[in-house]
Order: C-alpha cells, then structure tokens, then sequence
C-alpha cells in the first residue's frame, strides 16, 4: 500500500472497555447499570478517474479531407471547455470538505479540541482544519509522517493554537491531552480495567500502559497494605473519587488513587474485621458489598449475610463474583456461568473470593467492618424496582420474594 493509500487510516487508539454493569441474579439480584460509551470514527472520501476515448471514423481510400478533422477538433475544445469548468467549481468544493472557511483568522489564538476515540487519520485533519489549527490537511499529514506518529496519536482534550507548527501540534498529539483542570471520574464499584479504560477516555493514556504499571509490587514499598495482594493486583485500592490531575502518567495517577484509599481508611481499623478476617479480606468483603447494593442504608444488611453465610460455612453464591470470573458484561448470569472454573465462583467454592471484585466506597468498607446484627440468609431485589432489597432468614420466604420479583420483570 502506498502513502496516500496509508493516508487517514492511522487511529487514534479505541478504547475497549468492561461495561460496570451488574446482573439481576435469584439469589441475590440486583439491577444497577453503568452508562455505555460511543466512539466516533471518521471516514476517508472516495475519488475516482474515468478515461474516455472518442470514437473516429475510417477513411475512404486516396480521399484526404481537411474538413473530416474539424469535428474531432471542435470536439477536443468542448471537452477542454467542459473539465475546465468542472474543475473550477468542483475542486474548491472538493477543498472544501478538508479545510476550514475562507476568513482570515489571526494566529495564536487558543483552541480547544476533542480529538474522539478510534479517530481516523482524516477526521484529525479535518478537526485541525476546521479549527484552522493546521489549515492544510496536507501539512497535518507531512508532520505525521515526518514524526513516525502514524498509530500514536492519543485521544482527549486538547489546548492548541490557530496556525500552530504542525510538528508541534502533532508531538502534542503524541504526547497526549494537555487540558489543565480535566477531571477524572471513577464510580464506586468499578474494576482495575474499567478504571484503566476511564483513565485512557479522560487523559487518552493506554489502558494496556495503565495496566501494565497497576501492579501491586511496584507500590507495596511505599503502601504496605498491599503486601501479599492476590494475583499482584491492585483491584480494591484504586479508590473511587473524582481526580484533577496535572502531571499525567500511569505511575502519577495510580499513586493519587492510592493516597485517596489512605486518606479516606485512615481512621478505620481494617485489621479489626469481623469473624477474624484480616484487612485485605475486609476490602473484598467491602467490594462484593459494593456491587451487591446501590443503596447505602442497606450495605451493613447485605454485610451480615454475607458473615452469616461464612460463619455456618455455606456458598455465598453472589452474582456479582460471577460476573468477575467470567470477565464483565452485562447478561444475566447463567447456569453455564455458574460452571465456570476459577477462585471467585462462590457458587462452586466456599468462603470468599481471594481478592477483591472492584474498588470499593467507604460506606461499603465501614459495613464490612461494622455489619448489621442479624440472621438473614438471603436477599432478593424488591419487586417495585426502587434498588432495595427483601431480606430473609427462611428459605420459603425467599423463594415466595424471588417469585415476585421474577414477576415483576415480565
């Protein structure tokens, strides 16, 4: 492929994201969902060329007519006439579509972009034109190539300038989004993964980067309480708040995440969980709590069955672990599902899960530690649909609620 075929067909990375919604299960069922995400991509314009050749009569023998030419010559003129004048106005029309107005814009005047994910190399050039950043797409396309940025351009806000050095533009292009003050929203309840997807959507960072340094062992020096974290992750610990951060790279980010989890924990005593369970089983407690339940009042509640249920030794058969061993999604768990071989299916294995599902707000953490006194077993999601739930300690009774609200859904 050559490089005007290659032209506009460098991406800015896609992000590939786990939706951070949760199943309605039958034992303990729930229905909270996470807005899904869109990306735009762009699209390159199609030209084509299409020759003609005139036709041309025979010619009688020994017969030599200079009028018998006249006719190819007036046609050769009109056709001269006709590309002409489709060329006058069909090819500023064609310009047109890859640059900005014809007024006179003054240079250095600020610009703010979004440059979207999965973006095509045309659509960036078409923004920068646009905005009378780079006003000729052919610029913007020089300056790629010249700075091997074909598959490195990285989405985001961005502060540019109009008529900015295009080499300029595309190294920031490269280097990421540089919007001072651009926020960071991470939910309660989301996942490393999700959380490195928000990280990519928000500072146009790699989630596959991100991943790679969100390692437990990389902070255990300066966080302690990460010492002998299950897989090495750092699922539970990247504490859900929003973030305004200027100095951006995966390290910064998840050091700000981490002392977040400090500062909030810093007046619990997470070694004192109940049932002798120490501090990282605490945040798993606290995480399998979070995605059971939105509604906060509720959170010491669904605790006590949960300890109730590992005091007498019996599966705790959470959906919401289910969904973790399989990777995400947002189907409804099946009995397939319930199949499935790892440590977090609490449907097949007892006790907990060897870590955390997800990271965990405070009001779940201090239920963990501080659970209702009850003897419920069980839990069902409330048939009129308001995110409560109905709690039980008779089997009959859970299955009289779990049969109203299977109802209630058809």
């Amino acid at each position: 492929m050559d490089n005007q075929t290659n032209r506009g067909r460098h991406l800015a990375p896609r992000n590939t994201s786990v939706n951070g919604s949760r199943p309605a299960g039958t034992r303990f069922a729930t229905d909270r969902r996470a807005p899904s995400r869109t990306s735009t991509s762009g699209v390159r314009p199609y030209t084509g060329a299409r020759a003609s050749r005139g036709y041309q009569s025979p010619r009688r023998r020994n017969v030599r007519s200079s009028s018998s030419s006249l006719p190819a010559v007036i046609a050769a003129i009109v056709a001269i006439v006709v590309i002409g004048v489709i060329a006058w106005f069909a090819v500023p029309a064609v310009m047109g579509a890859f640059s900005g107005s014809d007024e006179a814009v003054e240079a250095g005047q600020e610009v703010r972009l979004t440059i979207p994910e999965g973006a095509s190399g045309d659509t960036i050039a078409q923004l920068m034109a646009e905005n009378h950043v780079i006003d000729n797409p052919k610029d913007y396309y020089a300056a790629v190539t010249e700075l091997g940025a074909e598959t490195s351009i990285r989405p985001g806000e961005y502060l540019l300038y109009t008529e900015q050095d295009p080499k300029e533009v595309v190294q920031q292009l490269v280097d990421g989004p540089n919007v001072e003050g651009a926020v960071l929203v991470i939910q309660e309840g989301l996942t490393v993964e999700q959380t490195a997807a928000r990280v990519e959507e928000t500072y146009g960072i790699s989630a596959d980067e991100f991943l790679a340094q969100a390692k437990a062992s990389n902070y255990v020096d300066d966080y302690p309480f990460l010492e002998g974290a299950y897989n090495d992750s750092l699922e539970g610990y990247l504490y859900p708040k929003t973030y305004s951060i200027s100095d951006r790279t995966p390290d910064t980010i998840i050091r700000a995440m981490l002392d977040q989890f400090v500062a909030e924990t810093s007046s619990l005593d997470l070694s004192a969980g109940p049932e002798g369970i120490d501090a990282q089983q605490v945040i798993t407690v606290a995480s399998l709590i979070e995605r059971e339940t939105a509604v906060i009042d509720e959170r010491p509640t669904v605790a006590s069955v949960i300890y109730n249920r590992l005091s007498i030794d019996m599966p705790l058969q959470i959906d919401a672990a289910i969904v973790y061993a399989r990777g995400g999604g947002s189907d409804l768990v099946t009995y397939d599902d319930l199949e499935i071989d790892s440590p977090y299916n609490v449907y097949k294995n007892y006790g907990l899960t060897p870590g955390p599902i997800c990271s965990p707000s405070i009001s779940s953490i201090e239920a963990a530690l501080a659970p209702a006194d009850t003897d419920y077993l069980y839990y069902v999601a409330s048939p009129d649909g308001d995110g409560t739930h109905r709690f039980t300690a008779d089997y009959d009774e859970f299955e009289t609620f779990r049969q109203e609200y299977e109802a209630s859904l058809s």
